[in-house]
């Protein structure tokens, strides 16, 4: 009895960026910008962009693009300052570009989260961008009370290791009183993936614009999107067990088999 008890599904734990919405493109403009803004004449194209996407974190991301493309580079004494300081102007022009409403939710996220919410799943953030990017992102493409509907947002720094590290999960998982068990994370890159696997976590992914390629071999669920009645999926690895869309079937299913 307390097997059944342990596994059943209680809550859903979301990656954010690519998962919830393609917003990696608005980070690679919100980066040029905030480096133009400084009067740097760095450029992130699309190719560059995804392969510093390897390096999850924002500031880690500039430090690791000084090292291996910018060598050259005159670094200020107080480095750490200054790339936080432009990380942090690149977070504020995402959030003010976010807040517009210029980054639709993907395919059936939106349907998904009701469905959890009304079926009483509780649900999570588990993410490496920072808080304000997330609140941002929420409050725009969902709902101007979305943040309440997240029991734990955890986010950007708030653990020492960031993705493919499972500690942002981990914190997730403590601050709800859940083990992996009881849970499902829904992940877009090989770094959560590697993350959510890490923490014991079943995972679905969804691929994104910038994660095609990624080693997705240990998701229960590979997908193009999660769907919509008139908008089916594409399965790409795994069983949906004749589904066309996510639903909560869909869900108990993967987290009773994965």
């Amino acid at each position: 009895m307390g097997e059944q008890i342990m596994s059943e599904l209680r809550a859903l734990l979301f990656d954010v960026d690519g998962t919830l919405a393609e917003t990696e493109e608005v980070h690679r403009v919100s980066f040029n910008a905030a480096f133009a803004d400084a009067g740097l004449d760095w450029i992130w194209s699309v190719d560059m962009y995804r392969q510093l996407l390897a390096v999850t974190g924002g500031k880690e991301r500039i430090l690791h693009y000084l090292d291996t493309y910018r060598p050259e580079f005159q670094r200020p004494a107080a480095l750490a300052e200054f790339i936080a300081g432009l990380h942090q102007a690149k977070t504020r022009i995402y959030t003010e570009t976010v807040a517009r409403g210029g980054v639709p939710l993907r395919p059936g996220v939106r349907r998904l989260l009701d469905l959890a919410r009304a079926d009483g799943l509780r649900l999570a953030i588990a993410t490496t961008t920072t808080p304000d990017n997330v609140t941002a992102l929420l409050k725009a493409s969902i709902a101007p009370d979305a943040e309440s509907w997240f029991e734990v947002i955890a986010a950007g720094s708030m653990v020492p290791r960031k993705k493919p590290a499972p500690d942002i999960y981990f914190y997730a998982m403590e601050h709800m009183g859940l083990r992996p068990e009881a849970c499902l994370a829904f992940e877009d890159s090989e770094n959560g993936l590697l993350s959510a696997r890490a923490a014991g976590l079943k995972t679905i992914v969804t691929v994104s614009d910038y994660t095609q390629g990624h080693d997705f071999t240990s998701a229960a669920l590979l997908l193009d999107h999660f769907g919509e009645p008139g908008q089916p999926f594409q399965v790409l690895s795994g069983d949906a067990g004749g589904a066309t869309y996510t639903d909560l079937a869909l869900l108990q299913r993967v987290h009773a088999d994965a």
